[in-house]
């Protein structure tokens, strides 16, 4: 799959100092991609005619329309958790494995400030690594960015029935001032019938996703 390249500031105002303008990231296979702020309706459209292709040989054609409208209601909720949560661009798995779709996504997040707006990058990458149950020091083409990694446990009052994984790498942009970070979130569930080494595999898939990981100038 080829690269998708995700803006993060105004290309006029940034590449003369310097400044990445955007990224690249390249997803895994089976994996599709969601535009937050433009295009998202497409995308939407797009991954559910893949999936009602997908679909088992005698699956009864009489419930194709009420498995559509369910998957674009289960997306729109997906897309909204994700702008809730300052995204830039949603990836998610849309090729089903033994007959099932991987419960896990990707957020890429927008730029954010940070919150004192003076704060220097390796201050704050400190900062997250001392309060994360597990976190390292990582690289994303040459910047240095930080990895960490946390269980959450379920919570029904907002719809989140399972615990999960979120795995997050937070890297500043380069000569951004104030300072601007970016986030990626991965986020599995914890489902009752998968096993511990699948989900382990999903986080490695993630953390290979993310050396594939690259600034763009124009």
């Amino acid at each position: 799959m080829p690269h998708r390249e995700n803006a993060v500031d105004d290309p006029d105002a940034m590449d003369s100092v310097g400044i990445p303008t955007g990224f690249n990231l390249v997803p895994p296979p089976g994996w599709d991609t969601i535009p937050l702020q433009s295009g998202t309706k497409e995308a939407i459209q797009r991954i559910v005619r893949a999936s009602v292709a997908q679909l088992p040989v005698g699956f009864p054609k009489d419930d194709i329309p009420k498995a559509r409208m369910q998957l674009v209601k289960e997306l729109k909720q997906t897309v909204r958790k994700a702008r809730d949560s300052d995204g830039l661009t949603l990836y998610l798995p849309v090729e089903r494995v033994h007959g099932m779709l991987i419960p896990a996504s990707l957020i890429a997040s927008a730029p954010l400030a940070s919150p004192s707006g003076s704060a220097k990058h390796e201050s704050v990458l400190v900062d997250l690594a001392r309060d994360a149950e597990e976190a390292s020091a990582r690289e994303l083409d040459g910047t240095a960015a930080v990895r960490t990694l946390r269980k959450l446990p379920a919570d029904p009052d907002r719809g989140i029935e399972v615990p999960s994984w979120r795995v997050q790498y937070t890297v500043p942009i380069p000569h951004s001032a104030p300072a601007k970070w970016l986030t990626f979130s991965f986020s599995t569930l914890l489902v009752p019938d998968m096993d511990t080494e699948f989900t382990e595999t999903l986080v490695e898939l993630f953390d290979a996703v993310m050396t594939t990981f690259r600034w763009s100038h124009t």
